[in-house]
C-alpha cells in the first residue's frame, strides 16, 4: 500500500530547502561566473571590459596546462592509489576479530579532521629538519630529499596527505558494501574449493562493483575540487607550480591576481570538464558495474 501525502503541496515544502540551497550557491554563482568570463574586470570590480573569449583562448598558455597536467597526475594517483588502500583496509575491517570496533574507529577519524588541520600535520610530520617521516626516510636511505623544494617528491607528498584525508570516507562505504554481501555465496565458494584471492575477484569485487564506481567519482571530485585547504597549508601551489592544481590557480589568479574574468573563465572549463569526466564514468562503468 502506497502512502499518500495529506497536501500536494508538502513534498515541494519539503524539498524547498534544497532546492533554495543550490539555486543560491550554485546556480546563480556558476551564471555569474558564465557571465564574468566574457570581460576583463578592474581590480576594484567597478568596470568591464568585454573581451569575447580572450580569457577562454588565454587558458591556452603553458602556466595553465602545467596545472591542468598536475591535476590530472595527482587526482589520477589520488584516485588508484586511494582506492586499493582503502579496500585492503576495509577487507582488513571487516573481519571478526578482537577490537575491530578501535580498529575501524582509528580507520575512519582522518575524515573528520579538516583539510587546513590535516595538511598541518603532514606537513610537520614530513618537516625537512624536524619531522618524523622525514627522520626515519634518512635513516633508510641515508639522504632525505626536501619537498619544499623538490617538486616531484611535493607532489608525492601532497597525494599521500590527500589519500589519507580521504581513508576514512572510502573505507565507511567500502566497509557497507562489504557486510551486505550474502555470506553464503562466499561459503558456497569456499566449500567448491576457490581460494581467497578467486573468491575476492569473482565474487566480492563484482558485488562492489557499484560502491567502487561511486568511490571512483567521488574520488574524482575530491581531487579536482576539495584539496585548495591541504594545498594551500601544505605548499601553497610550490615549489616552482609543482603543485598548483587547477583549483588552487583559480583562487590565486581570482583572489591574489585579481583576474576575476580571466578565474571566471577557468571555473567554467574546470567545472565542464569534470562533468564530462563524470558523464564519461558513467557512460563506460555499465559495461562492468554489477548491480544485481
Amino acid at each position: 500500500m502506497q502512502s499518500k501525502f495529506p497536501s500536494r503541496l508538502l513534498p515541494y515544502l519539503l524539498l524547498s530547502p534544497s532546492i533554495v540551497i543550490v539555486i543560491v550557491f550554485l546556480i546563480i554563482p556558476s551564471l555569474q561566473s558564465l557571465y564574468l568570463s566574457f570581460f576583463r574586470v578592474s581590480p576594484f570590480g567597478d568596470r568591464l571590459i568585454y573581451v569575447a573569449i580572450d580569457n577562454f583562448t588565454n587558458l591556452l598558455t603553458p602556466d595553465y596546462l602545467n596545472s591542468f597536467i598536475v591535476t590530472v597526475v595527482f587526482t589520477g594517483a589520488v584516485v588508484v592509489v586511494g582506492l586499493v588502500v582503502c579496500l585492503a583496509l576495509a577487507l582488513a575491517a571487516n573481519q571478526k576479530v578482537a577490537g575491530i570496533g578501535l580498529y575501524r574507529t582509528g580507520l575512519i577519524w582522518p575524515y573528520a579532521l579538516s583539510p587546513a588541520v590535516a595538511g598541518t600535520i603532514w606537513a610537520l610530520v614530513f618537516d625537512p629538519s624536524t619531522g618524523a617521516f622525514s627522520y626515519f626516510i634518512s635513516l633508510a636511505s641515508g639522504a632525505m630529499p626536501n619537498w619544499r623544494t623538490n617538486g616531484p617528491f611535493a607532489v608525492v607528498v601532497i597525494t599521500l596527505a590527500a589519500t589519507w584525508k580521504m581513508v576514512g570516507y572510502n573505507v565507511i562505504f567500502f566497509l557497507a558494501g562489504l557486510q551486505t554481501i550474502p555470506r553464503e555465496l562466499i561459503e558456497a565458494a569456499e566449500i567448491d574449493g576457490a581460494g581467497p584471492l578467486k573468491r575476492f575477484w569473482n565474487i566480492t569485487f563484482p558485488l562492489l562493483s557499484p560502491m567502487t564506481l561511486f568511490l571512483l567519482i567521488m574520488n574524482t571530485l575530491y581531487g579536482f575540487f576539495q584539496v585548495f585547504g591541504l594545498i594551500d597549508v601544505m605548499t601553497e601551489g610550490g615549489p616552482a607550480r609543482a603543485t598548483e592544481v587547477l583549483v588552487y590557480k583559480l583562487y590565486y589568479d581570482g583572489f591574489i591576481s585579481l583576474k576575476t574574468g580571466y578565474a571566471s573563465a577557468q571555473s567554467i572549463v574546470l567545472f565542464a570538464f569534470v562533468a564530462g569526466l563524470t558523464l564519461l564514468q558513467f557512460r563506460f562503468a555499465k559495461r562492468w558495474v554489477f548491480y544485481q
